[in-house]
């Protein structure tokens, strides 16, 4: 096991709960930590982990980090059903994820309930 996923399934497992309890939904423009839950793909098993999102007009934006290191952004090359989790809050949306020229891979959720 690499030292991102370790990392990253004890982020998941500690800070998980806290985002699911005490974040905030963001603002337009502006950066909150969020848990996100999907289906993969090919398994079909639940997933959820912990990421920062940017609330755009028309839902949200996650930037992948280390995306090379990383899988999970993959499961949204074609549009698919995320649920984020903010504070208690939940929100669902279609996301999709893009890698531009450089190698940064951004997932851009159009949520279908806004508030």
């Amino acid at each position: 096991m690499s030292i991102v996923s370790a990392g990253g399934r004890w982020i998941n497992k500690v800070v998980a709960p806290l985002v699911r309890r005490f974040a905030k939904w963001p603002e337009v423009g502006r950066t909150s930590m969020a848990v996100v839950s999907y289906a993969g793909r090919r398994s079909g098993r639940e997933f959820a982990l912990v990421v920062a999102i940017r609330r755009t007009a028309s839902g949200a934006t996650i930037a992948v980090e280390l995306p090379d290191q990383k899988r999970w952004w993959r499961n949204f090359r074609q549009p698919g059903p995320l649920t984020i989790d903010i504070g208690g809050d939940r929100r669902t949306g279609q996301a999709h994820a893009v890698r531009d020229d450089g190698g940064k891979v951004r997932i851009h959720v159009e949520l279908t309930e806004l508030r």
